[in-house]
């Protein structure tokens, strides 16, 4: 370990130390404390040693929110191994091709995913252990056998600038990438968020993200920087989530939209009132709802990637409405040209970020790596602008990177394509993000048939649904006799945008 290293087992053991019988984690009424957490994960850690796993090795997990999830983001830390959390929502194919990505030595599966990990034992010969969440299976090892090991924690330090978890991002070229974030750039990352909002060992944080997205992990984390507490949940249950608030005072959370708006709908007078801070993505007429009915509290908008190990922007939405922020400190951001040369303020350009918190690079891809990283900078595809008082406000993203945003999932056009160019009716597609009220965005597909061949719209969502996961089908799909080409005789996406605006 470096003399200026820090992990999460450093917090850890702090926690412990200090607020042994505060209350760490609530999961399913079960209330786990500082010091039981430590306990539990270093005998988590042990056991995954007696495996043979050691620090670099990937772990993965496909499962919800659970208790034996969090404790297995603390063992992996203390081991220094790199964790590996699958979206839940994929299909099989696309499950299977993020574990053959990055390789596992173990394999977990949440008490819902038995059968999907079982279905993918032949074909990951990186993994030697599978392991079962919950009701026993045949084909998987009782996960809690892990914690009943007799094997001590190694005395291998941990390097916190080393590789801690593998986030694959959603698909710029049809499939997607493995960002690799370190120990130290995450516990940088959410140092700021502790100091922005003032977060202490009395904080609660609600958790209805999926802990394999870097925003329900982020805050997880960081209130356990602050030596506060986190509620866990599954999934959202809106009027779960208002009696969750009230019963543990929960003071902080994030949320994509439309959890903010589900939550207000079911809540009862007063049930909210432990509330002052909630950050994410949600329209300004929520926001605005929110802040009304919640007079006590903040919205705070933010800009940020998995690659930036989450936030990199943030201040409160009446600040500056409609904006996504100001930079946060442990990061350098700018707007700049096609040269990278900075942009002045008013003046739109492509967002880039330099810092401890960016991401260790791409699993696998030293060329997109290299790219996304030349010049010292971190070029995220999104292009803004700064206005003369250093708020950032977001533009969309760079056309060869253009992504849709719906209910807090990001979704590339080029993998959806793919999958609706499979179809046998289907000559060409082009696929573009509209206006949504509820999600944000929807995905819409335009489409040309092959000739003489047929279908319908819902044959063509249905299709795509079973290739990718279901958030990323299309919602609407029109059909048309040719697309709009420029005059290379190139598929004018622009012009298609435009045309094909409405939702």
């Amino acid at each position: 370990m470096s003399l200026r290293s820090v992990t999460f087992g450093d917090i850890y053991r702090r926690n412990a130390e200090l607020y042994p019988d505060r209350i760490a984690f609530i999961v399913k009424g079960r209330r786990v404390t500082h010091a039981e957490y430590l306990r539990s994960i270093e005998r988590l850690a042990g056991g995954l040693a007696s495996l043979g796993v050691k620090p670099g090795d990937r772990i993965g997990i496909l499962s919800q929110n659970c208790m034996e999830m969090v404790e297995l983001i603390g063992a992996v830390a203390l081991l220094g191994a790199i964790l590996l959390p699958v979206n839940y929502r994929l299909q099989p194919d696309e499950i299977a091709y993020v574990l053959a990505d990055s390789a596992p030595v173990v394999v977990i599966a949440g008490a819902d995913y038995h059968e999907a990990i079982v279905a993918q034992q032949g074909s990951l010969p990186s993994a030697r252990y599978y392991f079962g969440i919950g009701a026993a299976h045949a084909a998987l090892t009782p996960f809690s056998q892990l914690s009943e090991s007799d094997t001590p924690l190694p005395s291998t330090s941990v390097d916190g600038d080393a590789g801690f978890m593998i986030i694959h991002t959603a698909a710029v070229g049809g499939r997607p990438r493995g960002a690799l974030l370190s120990q130290m750039g995450m516990l940088m990352a959410q140092s700021s968020l502790v100091g922005v909002w003032q977060l202490n060992e009395r904080d609660v944080t609600l958790g209805v993200l999926p802990l394999f997205h870097v925003a329900g992990l982020g805050l997880m984390l960081t209130t356990q920087q602050a030596g506060g507490a986190s509620v866990i949940s599954a999934k959202l249950d809106a009027a779960q989530a208002a009696r969750d608030i009230e019963a543990e005072k929960v003071t902080v959370m994030s949320e994509f939209a439309p959890m903010l708006g589900g939550i207000l709908d079911q809540a009862k007078p007063g049930q909210l009132s432990s509330l002052r801070a909630v950050t994410g993505l949600d329209s300004p007429a929520t926001i605005e709802r929110f802040e009304r009915e919640c007079p006590q509290a903040a919205f705070w908008v933010t800009f940020g990637q998995s690659e930036t190990s989450g936030l990199a922007t943030l201040s409160r939405y009446r600040d500056r409405p409609k904006s996504a922020g100001r930079p946060l400190f442990w990061r350098s951001i700018a707007v700049v040209d096609g040269d990278d040369r900075p942009r002045p303020s008013g003046e739109t350009g492509e967002i880039v970020v330099r810092g401890p918190t960016v991401f260790k690079g791409y699993w696998n891809l030293e060329a997109d790596t290299a790219y996304t990283s030349r010049n010292s900078l971190h070029h995220t595809g999104d292009i803004g602008y700064f206005d003369a008082d250093g708020y950032l406000w977001y533009a969309g993203r760079a056309p060869e990177k253009e992504l849709i945003k719906t209910g807090g999932e990001n979704v590339y056009p080029a993998e959806v394509e793919n999958a609706i160019r499979q179809h046998a009716s289907i000559a060409e597609v082009v696929v573009i993000g509209v206006p949504d009220p509820q999600w944000g965005e929807a995905v819409k597909a335009v489409c040309v048939l092959q000739p003489s061949k047929t279908t319908t719209a819902d044959e063509i969502v249905d299709f795509a649904g079973s290739l990718i996961a279901r958030y990323k089908r299309p919602k609407i799909v029109v059909f048309v006799d040719n697309l709009l080409k420029n005059d290379a005789g190139e598929i004018d996406r622009a012009a298609i945008k435009t045309a094909h605006a409405q939702s």
